[in-house]
């Protein structure tokens, strides 16, 4: 999972030619091969799944039969139809039998992903009368009596409650409930892995805003926070809004916000080398969804001016009628101060920033030469942006995509473990938008200026830097704006 999604896009164009995207780990094979022990035949195979555009890994010998030497292979492809491919060109070779091929991505998923441990021992008797009954009746009374021994005494101080409905999960739309678990398991994986912070999925069988409202301040009790997930606009707005009035703890929707917070960190050091100032940026924005107006809003908070925003049907801007909603109504209201309703690539004229949370190719590239000076370049779309890095790269100076695979990777990992971190340090009552400006410039001070360039510009998903950094500067933010309970020591222990 994860890398910065674009499920509430409002844009679509022709998809890209699928051969410019390279194999990767998410669809990574290990295919047990029986090979005939005869010169030059490992090499046959290897040039064979060279030719057909696989990316060979690892290989093993598994172990020996007759003059046969059994072979483990780990081979990355594009998708599933080129690992089809690639099984089915080595089954034409002679002395070749494929014996058996593992998908190592459902392997890894066999049983889920995370799970429920003890924190303490429970060997003894004096051990269960302490964790159980009847020692147990003391805390339960001690929170009785002081509500806020909860954060103390519970799972509640460092846990977080990652709600879904399934109906927007990655690129895949409403695929239900059960089907987004993984993606949720692996929401929680994240969590705990880069914030220290206890995750648990919870994925609701309703798509009723009231229901959702009501099932989440139904276990509110036993989270320190809230993280909605993967839930489509325009509900997702209400719902956010909602639960953050009517909850006394932190409720972020990452997909919104994650991607805001990391869009600017990686735009205010952008603008480091480009010498722009944000409030004389002309920005472009295709997709209008979730994710679109959150990256919206965080920029003009932080001092854009001029956003001009496209969905399926063009330009948004004040008056239009068809296909809005209240957010677009918002967006229409607050952004596009010259009521432009021309084409997009009229749009790009000019343009400093063309932002992408839309679909895979939205923009083409030549139409990237009609921008202002040094223009920047974010294409979110996974997993294929709204124009390549290498179709892009003649024509801008700065180009990030959403791909773990390209240098700049806009992902929100880089936000949410370590704004959770903070707000459960503090206990904190909600994640406003001081704290997301100051999560953002966390972010992008992690890069020393020595460090910036045009191909690091947003720190790597595993600098053990980010998530401190954020985290310190979500707790400052916090305080400062009277949202935290408590300050938190170092010596604390989360």
């Amino acid at each position: 999972m994860p890398t910065t999604k674009t499920k509430s896009s409002e844009t679509t164009a022709p998809a890209t030619d699928n051969t410019l995207v390279k194999p990767s780990a998410s669809y990574s094979l290990t295919l047990r091969l029986k090979i005939r022990n005869l010169p030059g035949m490992l090499g046959a195979v290897t040039s064979k799944i060279g030719e057909v555009g696989g990316d060979i890994g690892a290989i093993d010998i598994a172990g020996f039969e007759d003059n046969h030497i059994i072979r483990d292979l780990t081979v990355n492809v594009r998708n599933e139809e080129h690992g089809d491919n690639v099984v089915k060109e080595l089954k034409t070779m002679e002395n070749i039998q494929v014996v058996h091929v593992s998908d190592r991505t459902f392997l890894m998923h066999l049983g889920g992903k995370i799970r429920v441990t003890n924190k303490v021992p429970l060997a003894t008797r004096d051990d269960l009368s302490m964790a159980y009954t009847p020692g147990v009746a003391r805390v339960c009374m001690a929170i009785h009596n002081e509500p806020e021994n909860a954060y103390k005494l519970t799972i509640k101080r460092n846990t977080v409650a990652v709600v879904t409905d399934g109906t927007a999960v990655l690129g895949l739309g409403d695929i239900g409930p059960e089907a987004s678990l993984p993606v949720m398991e692996g929401k929680a994986m994240l969590f705990k892995e880069f914030g220290k912070v206890d995750a648990f999925p919870i994925a609701l069988n309703t798509k009723d805003t009231e229901e959702i409202i009501k099932a989440v301040k139904y276990i509110a009790p036993v989270f320190g926070g809230i993280n909605l997930e993967d839930i489509s606009a325009p509900r997702c707005f209400e719902i956010e809004t909602r639960l953050k009035q009517e909850l006394d703890i932190p409720v972020f929707h990452d997909d919104q916000h994650g991607t805001a917070v990391v869009v600017l960190a990686a735009l205010i050091n952008a603008l480091k080398i480009v010498k722009k100032d944000i409030s004389e940026l002309k920005i472009v924005v295709t997709g209008v969804g979730a994710a679109g107006v959150a990256c919206s809003k965080i920029l003009m908070n932080a001092g854009a001016k001029n956003i001009i925003g496209f969905d399926r049907q063009g330009a948004i801007y004040r008056g239009r009628t068809d296909h809005m909603n209240f957010m677009k109504e918002w967006f229409a209201e607050n952004t596009n101060p010259s009521a432009f309703k021309g084409s997009l690539k009229e749009a790009l004229e000019g343009a400093d920033l063309f932002m992408g949370l839309s679909g895979p190719g939205t923009v083409e590239a030549k139409d990237l030469a009609k921008m202002n000076r040094d223009p920047i370049v974010f294409a979110m779309a996974n997993p294929t942006p709204e124009v390549m890095p290498e179709e892009a790269a003649p024509y801008v100076r700065i180009m990030a995509t959403g791909r773990s695979d390209y240098p700049n990777q806009i992902n929100n990992v880089l936000c949410f473990p370590g704004i959770f971190r903070g707000a459960l340090d503090c206990q904190a009552t909600d994640i406003n938008e001081e704290m997301k400006l100051a999560a953002a410039e966390a972010i992008a001070s992690v890069i020393q200026p020595k460090e910036l360039c045009e191909d690091y510009i947003i720190p790597g998903v595993f600098n053990p830097k980010v998530a401190e950094s954020v985290a310190a500067a979500v707790v400052k933010a916090a305080i400062k704006t009277g949202v935290a309970r408590r300050e938190p020591h170092t010596s604390d222990d989360a």
